[in-house]
């Protein structure tokens, strides 16, 4: 079985300056309230190291392997439970502009195997508020900083 949560938003901020933000590890502790901590070289193949804080739960450390990395464009990353088939996930951020320069953020995780049959709506839709949390702590970094370019 499988369950994609997925949203979106948008952001008016120049794209180069979005895709860093989004891309800079290091400095996701200091806007993002979904992804608290991630680690590892952006490199596709390579294991990262991501703490995931839902709203109201404790954070969880997954390794995923950096599946995607296509610049100003899209980061995905894949991990699984120990055991294939039992739970897997695929995250990916796909960032593109629309005419005058606005932005459009899709954040969506693709959940597959046994086990997802068994998670509740109810988490499904602390995913989804966590997805939106960081939607709009993302727009907020990145219009905030990116204002100058769109002053005429």
């Amino acid at each position: 079985m499988a369950v994609v949560v997925e949203t979106e938003i948008e952001i008016r901020a120049p794209l180069a300056h979005a895709w860093k933000i989004l891309t800079d590890f290091s400095r996701y502790g200091e806007w993002n309230p979904l992804i608290v901590r991630a680690t590892g070289p952006l490199v596709p193949g390579s294991r990262i190291a991501v703490s995931v804080s839902l709203p109201g739960r404790e954070a969880m450390i997954f390794r995923p392997t950096l599946v995607v990395l296509e610049e100003e464009k899209e980061l995905r990353w894949r991990g699984s439970l120990a055991v294939p088939g039992l739970f897997s996930g695929e995250h990916a951020f796909i960032v593109t502009e629309r005419d005058g320069g606005i932005l459009q953020f899709v954040h969506r995780e693709h959940f597959r195997g046994l086990l997802v049959p068994l998670l509740s709506r109810r988490w499904f839709e602390r995913v989804r508020h966590g997805f939106e949390g960081m939607n709009e702590a993302l727009k907020a970094r990145a219009e905030k900083n990116g204002i100058e370019f769109f002053k005429e």
